[in-house]
């Protein structure tokens, strides 16, 4: 018998690799599960990834809240509300509990899950729910989210995480280039430039060429001038989700700051190393299949020896794995 569930979690990226997990332990444990899942528009190549998601319905509150009230941002509304009106769900379950998240979950028609009021980032959020259920806070995020979903869903999981990125993975060849993430949106999360050259040089010791991403302008403009002169370094231009996706998939190893794409990269089995500065890895480690490493704390960012014997490890680690692998080679930079 088919259980229709709605998944709220509508941003951001990380969050949302964060989730994936769970959307696997569903599929595992609830038989003939079909879910849909709302997320924020710019976002929605990541759960089209999962095979066991059945529709992603796209909304844009990002952009709607700039324009409440005018008429075509009214009208997207009213369409998102008649879409959600058409259906009627097993289970609505809000992975977000937020007031924001909570405007959804009003719109489907089903029975509302959630976290109850001690759990809850905006514990306001949990008096709009039908059934309310607690997760203790101060864990990793992809645990919360799989409890969450369990405690919803009446099934007890086990096993490492599977963040169900096959499609991605499938096929895809692992090269002799390193990507980098050394850009973020706020100064507090940066890590000085001297030690991003340490790190590129040991990289390219190991025949690693660079792969630099990045954001706005000013992120491309640092990047640029990290690698200005590197004739085995590039910043990447823009690209969706999923393009970027299959460049992190092909990745020797990932050096970046707390992002959503580094954790993208751990959720794709590729060796990563997260630098925390800003914010704490005790909530939000990196979390993957292979090698990962969580360096730094809020107000105290690893040391450039700290990262570099991280990123030692974790070439070590790809070595070995891919010495087990009849036929697989990984060439080095040329000469």
């Amino acid at each position: 018998m088919t259980k229709k569930i709605l998944i709220v979690r509508t941003s951001s990226l990380g969050d949302l690799v964060h989730m994936l997990p769970a959307i696997s332990d569903i599929a595992r444990h609830v038989p003939g599960a079909q879910i849909d899942w709302i997320v924020e528009e710019g976002f929605a190549e990541i759960p089209s990834w999962h095979p066991a998601v059945n529709e992603v319905i796209p909304v844009a509150h990002r952009r709607w809240r700039k324009h409440w009230w005018a008429t075509q941002t009214r009208a997207a509304r009213k369409a998102l509300r008649h879409k959600l009106g058409q259906q009627h769900y097993d289970i609505v379950l809000d992975m977000q509990a937020l007031m924001k998240s909570v405007w959804l979950v009003r719109q489907a028609h089903g029975e509302r899950h959630g976290l109850d009021f001690r759990s809850a980032r905006e514990p306001l959020a949990s008096f709009f729910y039908n059934v309310k259920h607690t997760v203790k806070f101060w864990q990793p995020a992809v645990t919360r989210q799989r409890q969450l979903a369990a405690a919803a869903l009446g099934y007890t999981y086990t096993g490492e995480a599977d963040f169900g990125l096959g499609t991605i993975t499938s096929g895809v060849q692992v090269q002799p280039y390193a990507v980098i993430m050394p850009s973020a949106s706020r100064d507090d999360k940066l890590w000085p430039e001297a030690d991003w050259q340490r790190v590129f040089a040991r990289l390219q010791e190991h025949g690693l060429a660079l792969k630099l991403l990045s954001g706005s302008p000013a992120e491309t403009e640092r990047a640029r001038r990290l690698v200005e002169g590197n004739p085995h370094a590039e910043v990447l231009p823009r690209m969706s989700l999923t393009e970027v996706a299959l460049v992190l998939a092909g990745a020797s190893i990932m050096v970046g700051l707390d992002s959503g794409l580094t954790h993208l990269s751990a959720g794709l089995g590729r060796p990563t190393i997260g630098i925390y500065k800003a914010s704490t890895p005790v909530r939000t480690p990196l979390e993957g299949p292979s090698y990962t490493a969580s360096l730094g704390e809020r107000g105290s960012a690893p040391s450039a020896e700290t990262v570099l014997s991280a990123v030692e490890q974790a070439l070590e680690f790809e070595d070995t794995r891919h010495a087990d692998l009849p036929g697989s080679t990984v060439n080095p930079l040329p000469n």
